[in-house]
């Protein structure tokens, strides 16, 4: 085999013969298990009911007594050249939105057109999303031929509608081929029914498809998929697990976990089979180790401080192809997924709908399944990613409606979001800041302590600052270091020339204080502050500038403000010491000395 394996997606109508294409070519290559082809044959025999290549891959029951694959499969088989692994999405549009995972990893694409029934909306549709997925590798198969006589004229009239079709959305097939996947024309074998068509057979042209090459040269991108710890025999491993999207990483790179901002360096790459050169690359799943521990988890970004990093934001422009059963309007909230990421994103505004089989522009303010719109999302968290132009697999987005796939993405262009400014300056800051030689773990393994940060908001008179107060002296007679710090010391300190000047800007003195929080977490020091009516948008700006997650929200009152969501609430009539504590021991703050 001279090429690495080949992803090859097969779309179309239903009906249209996918199965059948599929099945005749795992037949004419021999990649099916031996005596599978004569089992369904003679099965097919006893039950007097005519075969059909297409029953080697209908495996359920239910699927082939209605004629339709109704799940995603992936089939391998290989030519003399290299192997395949064929991802048979399906084309009905009850089960088209599973063409969005199906399709989207793929390096290639079949485009199945019925010779008799002619250009669907689905085919279209089909071709839409998989220009939207960025496959521009594509040949349309005009299978059936058998059926319309293998009649010439047919197949130039489909070519050449459907041509028109695919160049307007910037797609350009690699070939057209006349086929037959029941009767074999011009699958492995040229047809001796269509001497009019010179071409390749589709096994010819499909090894005609090239392995995009896989990107090496693009900045390094890794989703956190997992992180992994290990105990036994004194083994303390914590191994940064996750699959490489692109670029390269080796021992001793130094690398920042977006959008929390923490950095390290790998100590070192690990292997299953043990250590080989300290160097993995796109397309691999690794796990590497850490010079100094830090706390990561699953669905931040690794990237190389040395390369362009990611876009963090809260704000996303993006292309959306809707398969869900209910329309989108402004104000819909969904499930956005990006690599191993989940946040909740909601519609700020739908900037143009078109409908994807005619790809006339709409005039509407909703999203109809089957169109495709650009939007704008409001994410409740920021998250890393990079624009499909600049790198597709770090670009691409599904979105998730009531626990179902509804649709899929690409993200189109920036936004600048409240925060933008910030990281800006939070980027400068880390620049020019010298770090201490005491490492964080250092500090706490010798406070016996992780360093925190402690938010308890509320309204008026709801007793933030008796909590906060009773909260500091709890932990200081437990020998712990930690500091109350009321907002008023900030106002009437470190924010007293924006005080005085009467420029009461909410936003600069709460970054103020967070730049003072910033410098206290790094001490090692447990930081308790009570704020007036702290929101969400108020902890979306203290992490970006503290770069952390390392943060407790309380809120102390009956009732909580609708924009806020804190990690514990308080009531007035409780004292809730116990309940700051419990979370605290159940993240590993507090420990003791043993």
């Amino acid at each position: 085999m001279s090429d690495r394996d080949l992803r090859l997606a097969i779309v179309g109508h239903v009906d249209h013969g996918k199965s059948t294409i599929i099945g005749r070519m795992l037949a004419d290559t021999k990649s099916l298990p031996e005596g599978k082809l004569e089992f369904v044959q003679e099965n097919c025999r006893r039950n007097s009911k005519p075969f059909e290549y297409a029953f080697l891959l209908d495996a359920l029951k239910d699927e082939q007594s209605q004629g339709i694959t109704i799940d995603s499969a992936r089939i391998f088989f290989n030519t003399k050249k290299r192997h395949y692994i064929i991802m048979d999405a399906p084309g009905h549009i009850e089960f088209l939105k599973n063409m969005v995972t199906g399709a989207s990893n793929a390096d290639a694409a079949l485009l199945v057109i019925d010779a008799a029934e002619g250009i669907k909306e689905n085919s279209k549709r089909h071709g839409y999303l998989l220009s939207m997925l960025g496959i521009k590798q594509i040949a349309v198969i005009v299978n059936k031929m058998d059926i319309v006589e293998y009649d010439e004229k047919v197949f130039n009239n489909i070519k050449k509608e459907f041509g028109l079709f695919l160049k307007s959305i910037d797609i350009e097939p690699i070939s057209y081929i006349p086929a037959s996947g029941m009767k074999g024309d011009n699958i492995a074998h040229k047809s001796e029914n269509m001497k009019w068509y010179d071409g390749h057979t589709l096994l010819q042209m499909l090894d005609d498809f090239t392995n995009p090459p896989l990107p090496l040269e693009k900045p390094f991108r890794m989703p956190v998929q997992d992180v992994y710890k290990f105990t036994k025999d004194g083994d303390d491993r914590r191994i940064i697990a996750g699959r490489i999207e692109s670029g390269q990483i080796k021992n001793g790179d130094e690398i920042m976990f977006l959008p929390s901002g923490k950095k390290s360096k790998i100590r070192n790459i690990e292997y299953f089979n043990g250590n080989k050169n300290g160097t993995d690359s796109a397309g691999n799943s690794t796990g590497f180790t850490l010079e100094e521990q830090i706390y990561v988890k699953r669905g931040q970004m690794a990237v190389r401080i040395n390369e362009k990093k990611s876009h963090v934001s809260t704000l996303l422009k993006a292309n959306v192809f809707w398969l869900g059963r209910e329309n989108i309007s402004v104000g819909n909230e969904y499930m956005l997924k990006l690599g191993t990421v989940k946040v909740q994103a909601i519609v700020k505004e739908i900037i143009k709908v078109i409908d994807a089989s005619s790809l006339d522009l709409q005039k509407k303010q909703i999203v109809e399944r089957h169109d495709v719109a650009e939007l704008i999302f409001e994410l409740k968290n920021e998250i890393a990613f990079d624009l499909i132009s600049e790198n597709p697999q770090t670009g691409r987005f599904v979105i998730v409606d009531n626990y179902e796939i509804s649709g899929g993405g690409i993200i189109s262009d920036l936004i600048e979001d409240k925060n933008e400014k910030v990281r800006e300056r939070v980027l400068i800051r880390d620049e020019k800041w010298i770090a201490s030689d005491i490492t964080k773990n250092e500090r706490a393994v010798r406070f016996n302590q992780k360093s925190q940060l402690i938010i308890i908001t509320g309204e008026k008179n709801s007793g933030r600052k008796v909590l906060a107060r009773e909260l500091e002296n709890k932990l200081f007679d437990e020998g712990k270091i930690v500091y109350y710090l009321g907002m008023g010391n900030v106002l009437y300190g470190v924010d007293s020339d924006i005080k005085q000047l009467n420029k009461m800007e909410p936003e600069e003195h709460i970054r103020r204080m967070a730049e003072i929080a910033y410098i206290m977490m790094d001490a090692g020091i447990i930081l308790i502050v009570t704020a007036l009516n702290i929101n969400d948008d108020d902890v979306r700006l203290i992490r970006t500038i503290t770069e952390s997650d390392d943060i407790i929200t309380v809120w102390k009152g009956d009732d909580i403000s609708k924009n806020m969501e804190p990690d514990i609430h308080i009531k007035s009539n409780e004292n809730g010491i116990s309940k700051i504590i419990n979370i605290m021991n159940k993240k590993g703050i507090i420990f003791s000395a043993e």
